[in-house]
C-alpha cells in the first residue's frame, strides 16, 4: 500500500521534532526535497526507512550536518550508511 507524502511526514515529525525542536518543520521539509531528489535519481518514492534514519543518526541534532547528509543520501547513500555505522559503534 503506497503512503502520501503527507503521512510520511506524519510519521517522520515526532522525530525531527524530539531531535531539532523548533526546526522540525525545516528538516522535515528537507526530507521532502529528498525524497524529490530521490525519485530523479532512483525512480522510487522515497528513500528507504534505513536511508532517512542514517540521515537522521548522522546529524545528531545539526540541522546543517542534517542537510549535508539528505545530499549526501541521494548522491551516495552507501558513503552515508559508513558515516552511520562509524556514529553508531561510538
Amino acid at each position: 500500500m503506497a503512503i502520501s507524502r503527507a503521512d510520511r511526514r506524519a510519521l517522520r515529525s515526532e522525530r525531527a521534532r524530539a531531535e531539532f525542536g523548533r526546526d522540525a518543520d525545516v528538516a522535515l521539509d528537507v526530507l521532502e526535497l529528498t525524497e524529490f531528489a530521490w525519485h530523479d535519481c532512483y525512480n522510487e518514492i522515497t528513500p528507504p526507512d534505513e536511508v532517512v534514519d542514517d540521515i537522521f543518526v548522522v546529524a545528531q541534532g545539526n540541522l546543517a550536518t542534517f542537510v549535508r547528509m539528505a545530499r549526501l543520501a541521494v548522491e551516495d547513500f552507501r558513503d552515508l550508511r559508513l558515516a552511520a555505522d562509524a556514529v553508531r559503534g561510538r
